[in-house]
């Protein structure tokens, strides 16, 4: 394959795509599903008798200072009275509003591949709800071993004896299943997005790739807004929800490189099996 002009085509595809304006709904609707999903989190957090400060001092571990602060209000409110109502209406305001975002894709999948969505409403949205579950299932997986990998490791090394070379190798082995993590979910977003049916292996080196920059990219974000972008000082309280914006936007043109690098090669595959059937006919013909 000519890499200049794949590089050219894929250039072109993502300007007709209006991929950055796509990437900016994605980010709205996935910004909607966080609140819902922060209310779930933290109503569960008084039933296991946790308190606010060490809740603030877990999210703060996890979230850059500014995106942090935004939560602490509501968080220290949320744990300090147990809401049973409250974590049911979370509960299906989160599948809604997260479902929303992947409904989004959904459509943005389809004109990547360039295909009607004939699905019915009930049978697209139940696909979006089942991939929201999943995504969420992924996430929360991906953060207890990314936050208390540390801690189950000690654990391992202190109370169970196994030696720290052991505890090296679980080290990364933690790291290596959030990649696993994260590809197989993309995996299952690029599958059944699209109304199209896909081999696995076509939707390989869009998964990959996709995988692969939105964890460097998260990691380099993360990086840069802890030490160097000081966004309260310019958007004062909103500094939190811009941090959160911003990666959110991220992470849909990371998505929507990988729907479009799906689709170029299904559509590569295609043309080379066309070709090569011609060749076989005319072979044949001689």
């Amino acid at each position: 394959m000519d890499i200049k002009q794949f590089g050219k085509d894929f250039m072109k595809r993502f300007t007709e795509n209006n991929t950055t304006l796509l990437a900016a709904a994605l980010a709205y609707y996935f910004l909607l599903a966080v609140f819902p999903l922060l209310i779930v989190g933290f109503a569960i957090i008084p039933y296991f008798n946790i308190s606010p400060e060490d809740a603030v001092g877990f999210l703060g571990s996890i979230l850059p200072q500014e995106l942090a602060a935004t939560f602490e209000e509501n968080i220290i409110s949320l744990v300090e009275t147990p809401r049973g109502g409250l974590l049911t209406v979370g509960i299906l305001g989160t599948i809604w509003s997260a479902s929303n975002g992947i409904n989004a894709f959904i459509k943005v999948s389809n004109q990547a591949f360039e295909v009607e969505e004939t699905r019915s409403f009930i049978k697209a949205r139940g696909i979006a709800i089942l991939l929201t579950i999943g995504v969420l299932l992924a996430a929360i997986s991906s953060i207890i071993l990314l936050v208390f990998g540390d801690a189950i490791i000690n654990f391992l090394i202190s109370f169970i004896g196994i030696s720290e070379g052991t505890g090296f190798i679980l080290q990364i082995s933690r790291l290596v299943m959030v990649i696993v993590i994260v590809t197989i979910i993309l995996l299952g977003l690029y599958r059944f997005a699209p109304n199209k049916r896909l081999p696995f292996r076509h939707i390989l080196p869009g998964t990959l790739t996709a995988s692969i920059l939105w964890l460097v990219s998260s990691f380099a974000f993360s990086i840069y807004v802890s030490n160097f972008g000081n966004y309260s000082a310019t958007y004062g309280s909103l500094g939190g929800i811009i941090i959160l914006m911003i990666w959110f936007f991220l992470t849909g043109i990371i998505l929507l490189v990988g729907a479009l690098l799906n689709s170029m090669y299904h559509q590569k595959k295609i043309d080379d099996a066309t070709e090569a059937k011609k060749e076989t006919a005319s072979s044949k013909e001689v």
